[in-house]
């Protein structure tokens, strides 16, 4: 078990006086049974249930009062309600909507314990009319690792490195291979642990990306409301990760003959589980960050690695001297999404990218982060400042001077002038520090409106 960074937050969750009942969520395989596994050492007593057992959800379904139902989960495993502070864990917890609608009680009568629940499918079982205690709860997104968590689990001392508030320049081409070793194989917590054991044998993970993704394709029953949805989320599931991260049509999608309406569905469905997220482009650059769902969404899929692994490009990404080189850009810009959702817990943390209102112009900027009252634009591109037409566009409607570009160079802050004359300040950081982008934006010194 390496250490993850989720384990802070929920020592935080953990220590506020007005703490709620914890629901974690995340797909399937993101390591939230581990994490709160290892979370319970912080406790003298951790009582875990898992409903996917019938045994187990049989206890939280019979009708008789809490009180007696707290009863019955203490003698059941064999712990004392008064010993100490008591962790319980309620894994699963979408097989069993009674349990999920006495989240409530615990909250109201019997705060003294540390509640947590998760349930990968959690999501796809909200619209059926299942209770839910709205206020009573709150929520945490558990995602693939982090690049900083795949360092502490290959090479704790450079972690540490990148944890300093100038990130040493003179480690930087240590930083960029092993970024490129984590672009390659992503973050999945169980391809992760295999890769250190079997000592960065990028051969012996294939097998792992198959059962990953066989057991997505498994759980297709379970993520459907009825059984004519089951062939068009199977279809969604099966093609999804060759397609992470090109912009997609709901018609036809994946050589498919299904039409918009069943596809678009289905890929809802499938959001909701957080194996994939729809990324929407938004046409203003000032706040609120508003999504255009009649244009076409980008897909991003949980975890980078499955798609290099889809597409049979981990050979070919290991040689590439540029990350922004592999799969025409996308993968880079892939994976800088992927460090973006990682960088907050929050489950109202959303991917967005800017395009261009205007028709008789293109342009369009990958990403765009709500930042102290602003949007500020994110490029994922190599080369001169020059080529990076589309950020001045934004930057000439913009009603403030800070930009971002991400790229395999050295960190850099410069000033730069769009086509138009307009002056501005461009953060130029290397793909190993997105994590912490929003450390280093409070770094500058531009004063923002």
């Amino acid at each position: 078990m390496f250490n993850r960074d989720i384990i802070e937050e929920l020592k935080k969750w953990a220590g506020k006086s007005s703490r709620k009942p914890l629901v974690l969520r995340g797909a399937r395989q993101v390591g939230k049974t581990t994490a709160v596994k290892m979370f319970s050492k912080e406790f003298d007593q951790y009582i875990y249930f898992n409903l996917e057992k019938n045994e187990e959800r049989e206890i939280f379904d019979w009708e008789y009062p809490f009180k007696d139902l707290l009863t019955a989960l203490f003698i059941y495993s064999g712990k004392k309600r008064r010993g100490g502070k008591t962790l319980l864990f309620i894994d699963e917890i979408q097989n069993s909507p009674k349990a999920i609608a006495l989240l409530r009680y615990f909250y109201e009568e019997a705060n003294d314990l540390y509640v947590i629940a998760a349930g990968s499918l959690l999501e796809s079982i909200l619209d059926r009319k299942v209770s839910f205690p709205v206020g009573r709860v709150e929520f945490m997104a558990v995602r693939p690792f982090s690049f900083s968590e795949f360092l502490i689990a290959n090479n704790s001392q450079l972690a540490e490195a990148l944890k300093q508030t100038n990130v040493p320049g003179f480690l930087h081409n240590q930083f960029v291979a092993w970024f490129k070793k984590y672009t390659t194989i992503g973050g999945m917590p169980e391809v992760v642990k295999e890769y250190v054991e079997k000592n960065e044998d990028i051969t012996a993970l294939n097998i792992v990306y198959d059962s990953l993704i066989t057991s997505y394709i498994d759980d297709v029953e379970k993520y459907a409301g009825s059984p004519a949805q089951i062939p068009y989320i199977r279809h969604v599931i099966a093609n999804a990760f060759r397609e992470g991260g090109k912009k997609i049509t709901f018609e036809k999608f994946g050589d498919s003959g299904y039409r918009s309406r069943e596809m678009r569905e289905a890929f809802r469905v499938v959001e909701k589980t957080m194996l994939i997220h729809l990324v929407h482009p938004c046409t203003s650059t000032e706040l609120p960050v508003a999504p255009v769902i009649k244009k076409k969404p980008r897909l991003h899929i949980v975890d980078t690695g499955l798609i290099n692994h889809s597409l049979q490009i981990m050979g070919t990404l290991v040689f590439d001297k540029n990350i922004n080189d592999a799969h025409r850009g996308i993968i880079a810009e892939h994976i800088v999404g992927q460090e973006l959702l990682a960088s907050k817990s929050s489950i109202m943390n959303k991917l967005n990218f800017w395009t261009r209102e205007k028709a008789e112009s293109s342009a369009e900027v990958d990403y765009v982060l709500p930042y102290k009252g602003n949007i500020i634009p994110i490029e994922v591109k190599a080369g001169a400042i020059g080529k990076l037409r589309s950020l001045f566009r934004f930057m000439d409607e913009a009603p403030h001077s800070t930009a971002v570009r991400v790229y395999q160079g050295e960190y850099l802050v410069q000033q730069a002038k769009t086509l138009a004359g307009k002056e501005f300040t461009l953060l130029n950081i290397p793909f190993y520090m997105v994590h912490r982008i929003e450390r280093e934006l409070d770094k500058l010194i531009v004063v923002m409106p």
